[in-house]
């Protein structure tokens, strides 16, 4: 935009309006300047004024008339229209176009800064050694990468001076103020960049940060707000009196409820109110609501923490070291408390207070409890229970992310080659803890966990159960993705390459073949991942690949695990994989709606038709709660084992066609 000096006649007009400046010839104005809205205005510096004319309409709110009233500024540049009133002071700011900035004290970029790129966040340790370095390109895999491979110490020094690289390139002496930004009744801001469309409303605070929104996602940031040293992202809000310190919140992160964090990490679609959060790694849908919680030094994805839960890493000696891990999916249970270090296998659900120190992870879908004064795990049960599968269908329902640029790679499937790799080397414990049992044992002992001896045969089977049902799943799974017609083109479909075998691992909400993380690991080292966006390109390149590795891992294993090999399988091991699929799915459905039935027994009803007799209870219960039959859960479990059925059918007689014509 080119910018001119003042009329005489213009500063005449300014200085007629209340306006003052030391020295007029240091504010320069556009060609669609005019002064009649400018009033009250104390200049200083270099202030360029572009258009301020016309109206300004930041979306959800009313529109109103641009112009600047009662406020002082220095060294800022207002391309317009904006309407700014009540500022005392403005500093070191570039406005664009239609942004409202009403009763704020100060508003100020006071010297070189990086807005909170390139902040150290002390994460799953508080004694540090796990730091992560804050970026407004920040995603779940970049931060567990930097977290978790400290082993890999050239690697994270490549990969930190990628991040300042970046950082460095973000330093300035002037903040942007994005289109479209509101900014009302705030008291301080210093350091803080604005992406477009941000809403502040009441905030107290905020020091050294980027809010960084888009049009299709803004930001929100509500009254009482403190934050410093922050990196806020697209779709997320930060509301009624959240203090966060050293703190990056995710795209569609919800923060509030006076909740407070230091040196923690929000990944998409977090939510944390009311608690306490310290040296977290809040990997993709970590929710904590309960006003007496704390998640210290861990780290967790899919999760719910029930209230009063907390971890604590109180064995200082030489400091704070200890840190845990909860996979994917696990849940706590009211009050419950886990001495680090421990790690939990996913989906899994934990009550009671835990004294000693355990590894569950190669046990997905256990509960574990405290019996007598003992922790002891159950494994499997969690297979079949309502929660498990009801949240496998709630997490991609509830993905908030409006952002065109979906930062964190996320993988849903509730059974995938990392969970049933965990499932095969579980059932090869229990079986090898049953046949080392003596018959006079209660518990067996496993990585500082008891399990009932009873129960070491039949949650094997458990195990198995879901093991053949995953195997058929993935089979009638690729034959509907592919166009097969005759049996030379099923052998094609049936193909896998080697690329996804061996161990898988969980990257904060990234499923991946453990050989392709280690790849990006040496490209890292080797320099062959030179920057942040091919850094992001080669973990959106393991994601797009997902379906390709998961495949080969299906193949791999199930021809280690049962001798077929899927791409030389006569029909009878076809159908007879899809028939396995077929009853163990029903199966496992079924002790599912059995699960759900227990939620309108006799004892649900309890408290219900509190001032009548049975009759009144009933139809207290059946107005609130709906009833077992017409559950929308429970009809889509019955249709799912209907539509199952349909498909086993019809895939067997392809099958039997298909080989029928080629004549084997």
């Amino acid at each position: 935009m080119a910018y001119r000096n003042l009329t005489d006649t213009e500063i005449a007009a300014l200085e007629a309006q209340g306006c003052l400046c030391a020295r007029w010839d240091t504010v320069r104005v556009s060609g669609l300047f005019t002064t009649a809205n400018i009033h009250d205005v104390r200049f200083e510096g270099a202030v360029k004024l572009g258009r301020l004319g016309g109206t300004v309409a930041p979306e959800g709110e009313p529109p109103g008339a641009a112009g600047l009233y009662s406020c002082y500024l220095r060294d800022c540049e207002i391309k317009g229209p904006a309407y700014i009133s009540g500022v005392g002071r403005l500093e070191g700011y570039i406005i664009e176009g239609d942004v409202a900035i009403e009763n704020v004290s100060s508003l100020v970029v006071d010297g070189p800064t990086t807005f909170g790129n390139g902040v150290e966040a002390e994460v799953l340790n508080e004694g540090g050694g796990r730091e992560v370095l804050l970026f407004d390109q920040l995603t779940a895999q970049v931060a567990y990468l930097m977290a978790s491979y400290r082993h890999e110490p050239e690697m994270i020094a490549r990969l930190k001076g990628l991040i300042q690289a970046y950082s460095n390139g973000h330093r300035s002496e002037k903040g942007l103020i994005g289109a479209g930004a509101c900014i009302r009744d705030v008291r301080s801001v210093r350091n803080v960049k604005f992406g477009p469309h941000a809403r502040v409303a009441g905030a107290q605070h905020l020091e050294e940060g980027t809010i960084a929104g888009c049009a299709e996602a803004p930001v929100s940031i509500g009254a009482g707000v403190i934050a410093r040293k922050f990196i806020i992202l697209s779709g997320a809000t930060v509301d009624s009196g959240a203090m966060l310190e050293r703190c990056f919140v995710g795209q569609g992160v919800r923060i509030g409820k006076q909740f407070s964090a230091e040196n923690s990490l929000f990944f998409a679609n977090c939510e944390g109110f009311h608690g306490e959060a310290v040296s977290l790694f809040a990997g993709p849908y970590t929710v904590s609501h309960h006003k007496s919680s704390l998640l210290i030094a861990g780290m967790f994805s899919f999760f719910n923490a029930g209230s009063g839960s907390n971890q604590s890493n109180h064995m200082y000696k030489l400091g704070p070291v200890h840190q845990g891990r909860l996979e994917r999916g696990c849940k706590t249970g009211s009050f419950s408390y886990l001495l680090w270090p421990c790690r939990v296998g996913a989906y899994s659900v934990v009550m009671d207070k835990h004294g000693s120190n355990f590894d569950t992870s190669d046990f997905p879908f256990s509960y574990l409890t405290v019996e007598d004064g003992k922790s002891t795990l159950t494994p499997a049960m969690n297979l079949f229970t309502v929660g498990a599968r009801r949240d496998s269908e709630k997490w991609p329902a509830r993905d908030r992310r409006a952002d065109p640029d979906k930062l964190d790679l996320i993988c849903f499937d509730l059974l995938s080659p990392f969970i049933a790799g965990k499932m095969i080397r579980g059932s090869e414990i229990l079986q090898k803890l049953y046949d080392e049992a003596s018959r006079e044992q209660k518990l067996v002992r496993y990585k500082g966990i008891h399990i009932p001896r009873l129960l070491l045969k039949t949650c094997r089977k458990y195990y198995q159960l879901a093991l053949k049902k995953y195997y058929g799943e993935q089979l009638v799974k690729r034959l509907e993705g592919h166009s097969a017609d005759n049996l030379p083109a099923l052998r094609e479909t049936l193909k896998s390459g080697q690329e996804g075998t061996g161990n898988w691992v969980d990257v904060a909400g990234l499923l991946a073949p453990a050989p392709a993380v280690v790849e990006i690991v040496e490209g890292l080292k080797e320099g062959r991942i030179g920057s942040v966006e091919q850094l992001r390109a080669s973990l959106r390149a393991v994601y797009d690949n997902y379906e390709s590795y998961a495949w080969a891992w299906y193949a791999h294993t199930l021809e280690k695990e049962t001798g077929i090999c899927i791409g030389e399988a006569s029909q009878e091991q076809l159908t007879g994989l899809i028939r396995e699929w077929q009853a163990n799915a029903v199966k496992l459905n079924n002790m599912i709606l059995k699960d759900a039935e227990k939620e309108f027994d006799q004892n649900s009803r309890i408290g219900f038709g509190a001032d009548g007799g049975e009759e009144v209870q009933e139809a207290d219960f059946s107005a609130v709660r709906g009833s077992y039959e017409e559950n929308a859960f429970v009809r889509r479990l019955r249709a799912e084992n209907e539509e199952i059925g349909k498909k086993a059918a019809f895939w067997i007689k392809e099958l039997e066609r298909f080989f029928r014509q080629g004549g084997s």
